[in-house]
């Protein structure tokens, strides 16, 4: 009895796979920015690079470790992120990040320094308000004045100048800014003692300003903190003292107290839609300390801010609805996208990094291989994929023909999942992936071959083209798959235990094998099984299989023979 080959109709199988390709280039031409070209990496279409300079609250050079500690995180962002094909370099005491394409935004938001703090929230103050009460200010007090003490309502007044108090029953006062990407702050020092004893100095001195237990100094940080310059405190602030800062948009400043909880306390960060308020926003789980650290501070501050300062600005200050359990998940709301929630999470995920860096102007980079290597690249998929049809048509006949039409329909399906990867989660093709691409070729190509030889078996044992296809299908598509398992597990392997663009190379080549059992099962079994019932196909000068039905007749007539012997 024939092996079972399942009952559904060929047709079925092609069908599926029309549907398949009819919804990839759906997603292509109708979602997204609409581009149907894959991105490509540094090496074909070069990319954007910003270099991050080290800033140490001494000014003294940062060590190598730190700087390879930081490094090592930039990267796991970068995984993290999705963008794939990007590098990040040690440069003396700097680090250089270049991703490709034209994305200066992305490529600062990975040296983003992250450094996490939740504060109580002990005043906020908008900063139009602020300026407007600046006309109505009355002349400053003779020299020798003592400035006004802040009374004990909690209400302070820099400078004459209101500071309101939060009012525990205004639920988040100041609404949750949009993430952005801190304007830079300088770049590469062409004389790097001055420039660290400079920027030492600037941070000592907002350490100083801003940071300051006298509430006369805090009345001062307020009157006078500019929240639409570059913070010279960005990720060097204190965590043990009070800090002023300004909001991320810049439109609010708040009086913080010490920090409770550092962001390495963090043990997990995603990003989540909020169907009931439709918003996104950020879900964090904190470790054993920072999770029982912030259940006690919810429970004893009901109807207070607290904080979530990133890098010295105030991401989001939310007021405190009820207790947060011990072990329980809480959330950073805010004006987020859902790029922006995506990139916050994975930078505060990914950790803090041990610097604080000081970004360069992006500067365009050229591709380091060009046009000619990528022209070189396709050129030589063209070649290999014109040998492998022209095997399959001079020894396979016609059947080459269905071997030809099942690999232009893997290309199509190929182009149009490169063009949604790159879309979606960022991938960049370059030239080693492209070689992934050109294997996966030749893996295909294996599969018909053990496909056709199989059916050549059957029919070898005295079976018509018709009756053997089936049979050749069910003893073929067992030693397909497990040639497929073989070659994925090690793309898998190559692409876990490799860095760079050997990872690149590994993807493609995993995709391109399962792409290669998704064609196999759903047009060439069809295709084949289709010919086998066509009288057409059935000729042995039209498939090729002449010469084996022949084999299969003189077998016969010497099987014959020696029966007819053996009676005798």
């Amino acid at each position: 009895m024939a092996p079972s080959t399942g009952t559904v109709h060929p047709v079925r199988y092609l069908a599926l796979f029309g549907v398949l390709v009819v919804a990839l280039y759906a997603l292509v031409f109708f979602t997204g920015d609409k581009s149907a070209t894959p991105k490509l990496g540094i090496d074909l279409q070069g990319g954007t690079r910003v270099t991050l300079t080290a800033r140490t609250p001494d000014g003294s050079a940062p060590s190598q470790d730190s700087l390879k500690q930081a490094q090592e995180i930039i990267e796991t962002r970068v995984n993290g992120l999705g963008v794939s094909g990007s590098e990040v370099v040690i440069d003396g005491d700097n680090l250089v990040i270049t991703v490709p394409g034209d994305d200066s935004a992305q490529a600062r938001s990975l040296g983003q320094t992250a450094r996490l703090y939740i504060r109580p929230v002990t005043g906020s103050i908008d900063v139009a308000t602020r300026d407007a009460s600046r006309t109505a200010t009355p002349e400053a007090p003779a020299a020798g004045t003592p400035a006004p003490e802040a009374p004990a309502d909690g209400t302070q007044t820099p400078q004459n100048r209101p500071f309101l108090a939060q009012d525990p029953t205004t639920p988040e006062a100041t609404p949750a800014p949009e993430t952005t990407t801190p304007a830079p702050t300088g770049g590469a020092s062409s004389d790097g003692t001055d420039e660290g004893d400079a920027a030492a100095a600037e941070i000592a001195a907002a350490r100083a300003l801003r940071q300051s237990s006298d509430p006369t100094v805090q009345q001062q940080a307020v009157a006078n903190l500019d929240c639409s310059v570059a913070d010279p405190l960005r990720g060097n602030d204190d965590p043990t003292l009070p800090l002023v800062a300004c909001s991320q948009d810049g439109l609010n400043i708040y009086l913080l107290g010490p920090s409770i909880i550092d962001g390495q306390e963090i043990a997990d960060a995603s990003s989540v839609f909020n169907s009931q308020q439709s918003r996104h926003e950020i879900s964090l789980s904190f470790k054993t300390t920072g999770s029982n650290t912030w259940a006690a501070f919810t429970s004893a501050n009901i109807g207070k801010q607290a904080a979530f300062t990133l890098d010295s600005k105030v991401v989001s200050a939310p007021t405190i609805q009820g207790a947060t359990p011990a072990g329980s998940a809480t959330s950073i709301t805010g004006s987020f996208t859902a790029d922006s929630a995506k990139e916050l999470a994975n930078t505060l995920k990914y950790g803090s990094l041990p610097l604080s860096f000081a970004a360069s102007e992006a500067e365009t980079v050229s591709a380091t291989l060009g046009l000619a290597s990528l022209q070189a690249a396709l050129i030589a998929g063209a070649v290999g994929l014109v040998l492998v049809l022209l095997y399959c048509l001079v020894y396979y006949r016609m059947l080459g023909v269905l071997t030809a039409l099942s690999l232009i329909l893997s290309g199509v399906m190929v182009y149009a999942i490169m063009v949604l990867l790159g879309r979606y989660i960022g991938f960049t093709l370059d030239l080693a992936g492209m070689a992934g691409l050109i294997i996966g070729i030749g893996m295909t190509a294996d599969s018909f071959v053990v496909f056709f030889e199989r059916i050549k078996d059957e029919m070898r044992e005295g079976r018509s083209f018709r009756s053997a296809v089936p049979r050749g299908w069910a003893r073929a598509r067992r030693t397909i798959l497990s040639g497929n398992a073989v070659s994925f597990i090690a793309a898998a392997v190559l692409y876990v235990l490799a860095v760079g663009q050997v990872r690149g190379f590994a993807f493609t080549l995993g995709l391109t094998t399962i792409l290669d059992v998704i064609v196999v099962f759903l047009v060439t079994w069809p295709l084949v099984s289709m010919a086998s019932r066509s009288a057409f196909w059935s000729k042995p000068s039209v498939n090729g299989l002449g010469a084996v039905q022949e084999v299969a007749r003189e077998r016969k007539v010497a099987a014959a023979a020696s029966a007819k012997e053996t009676r005798a």
